[in-house]
């Protein structure tokens, strides 16, 4: 996909969870501003809130659940789920709120084939995201997530994240985004 060079020129991304260098790369490169929420800050939804509002305004939340599910199981999905609300609730609570400007949050789920319990972490995520599109639409902030495929390589979510971030990807909200099901379906 080719996107203009200045597409993101004037947006604010954060990145929490793991697996992002390529969306951060590609959101960079667009002309994004992004700092990436650490693990240990993000352990304090308080101090997470904080950390938000030091970088405030910020225009979009993208939220990696597949390094917190690891290899799955339970504990995989709990943290998975865990880590994606608390950094949705503390980076709207910090930032995208008070900003009273349209927002963006995209979930970036596990893969499919990511263990145990990786569709059960998607589901999951399709119904925060549907959730929080509704209660938060009267901040204006939409919400989707991204369910990669076996198939789909970093390159692709970093490109989806991308168009989502953008001016055009506010109208899509509450959505799962399937990825890779074609490539999976002949093989």
């Amino acid at each position: 996909m080719t996107f203009r060079d200045d597409l993101l020129v004037g947006r604010r991304v954060a990145i929490a969870g793991g697996g992002g260098v390529a969306i951060l790369e590609q959101l960079r490169s667009l002309g994004a501003w992004v700092d990436h929420l650490a693990g240990d800050v993000l352990s304090d939804e308080d101090a997470a809130a904080a950390w938000a509002r030091e970088r405030a305004p910020l225009t979009a939340a993208v939220i990696g659940a597949g390094e917190p599910f690891a290899a799955g199981g339970p504990a995989g999905l709990s943290d998975a789920l865990e880590l994606s609300w608390r950094a949705a609730h503390a980076l709207a609570t910090g930032a995208l709120i008070e900003a009273q400007e349209p927002a963006r949050i995209v979930f970036v789920a596990p893969w499919r084939d990511a263990g145990p319990h990786a569709e059960a972490a998607r589901a999951g995520l399709e119904n925060l995201a549907r959730t929080l599109s509704v209660e938060w639409a009267r901040f204006a902030i939409t919400a989707v997530a991204i369910a990669p495929g076996p198939a789909t390589t970093a390159a692709q979510i970093a490109e989806l994240v991308c168009y989502l971030v953008s001016p055009a990807g506010g109208y899509l909200s509450g959505c799962r985004f399937d990825l890779g099901l074609i490539g999976a379906a002949a093989g």
